[in-house]
């Protein structure tokens, strides 16, 4: 199952090259002599894709899919709930909180990366990064809420439930289509919005405090707002994935995969939905 999270793609890219123990797919509905039918060629788990079976497991369902993201979106709630409640935010211990937060965020970050050089799915990781990703948005969260912007954090709970219904329904109503060129747009929008947020970084780093001023005011809400829209388009990806291969007999341990990605878009779009309705609370 591929992923359609950037930070993954190198992943993807490496597990469909495949050892040879990866199940095989061939297009059933081709032309003697001729090309698979473009959906194939758009989708590994597309119409016209035959899965062979195998040996090892059994195929994924839409329980295992919901079981493992629950189970991964859990740890991510509880360890936030935890660090929110246990690792004070008062002024004399911020920043020793901020600091553990930013840990936490980078070892999150870490074991992204060294489960995306595997070649299957590692539970532990994947819990492991779900774990530290909470301690993270939990500092986060109560900081925000108590210095900047305060309930907002209900707010932008809220809010990503929304944006995930919303999705959900006007892709199960097929007002969405995950096509190949729709695939390739998100992509290199995904692309020009993280270099901003990169040089965004840079600017704030070396002088200037505002960077390119996507921290507060219309152009910050607008930031915030591309960035809720493009979480919005790695959901209906997701989804469209996880529908695929379960249609189309991927391995059970996928599941874990799905459970990864969907964990990383829910996060984005939480973490962008906060950063609008705090600037939007700050600005008022």
């Amino acid at each position: 199952m591929r992923t359609s999270n950037p930070i993954l793609s190198r992943w993807g890219a490496a597990r469909d090259a495949g050892p040879a123990d990866a199940y095989a797919r061939r297009p059933v509905d081709a032309a003697v002599g001729g090309r698979p039918t473009d959906a194939y060629a758009t989708n590994p788990y597309a119409p016209g894709a035959d899965t062979s079976p195998r040996t090892d497991g059994t195929a994924v369902t839409m329980d295992d899919v919901i079981v493992r993201t629950g189970t991964t979106l859990g740890t991510v709630a509880l360890t936030a709930v935890l660090s929110w409640l246990l690792l004070p935010i008062d002024e004399a211990h911020l920043g020793r909180s901020y600091g553990m937060a930013m840990g936490a965020a980078l070892v999150a970050f870490v074991l992204s990366l060294v489960q995306s050089f595997r070649r299957t799915p590692s539970p532990a990781l994947i819990l492991g990064y779900a774990a530290f990703e909470g301690v993270f948005l939990g500092v986060l969260s109560s900081t925000i809420s108590t210095y900047l912007a305060p309930g907002v954090v209900v707010q932008a709970v809220l809010g990503t439930f929304a944006v995930s219904a919303g999705v959900l329904v006007a892709y199960r109503m097929r007002w969405i289509r995950v096509t190949q060129r729709f695939t390739g747009f998100v992509a290199a929008a995904a692309t020009g919005f993280l270099l901003l947020l990169v040089a965004d970084l840079l600017f704030s780093a070396f002088g200037a405090g505002n960077g390119l001023g996507f921290h507060s005011g219309g152009l910050g809400i607008l930031f915030g707002v591309i960035g809720i829209l493009l979480g919005a388009a790695f959901l209906a990806m997701d989804f469209k994935q996880v529908e695929d291969a379960v249609a189309y007999g991927a391995p059970r341990e996928e599941a874990w995969l799905a459970a990864f990605g969907l964990t990383l878009t829910l996060v984005w779009i939480y973490l962008e939905v906060l950063r609008v309705l705090t600037i939007f609370n700050s600005d008022n």
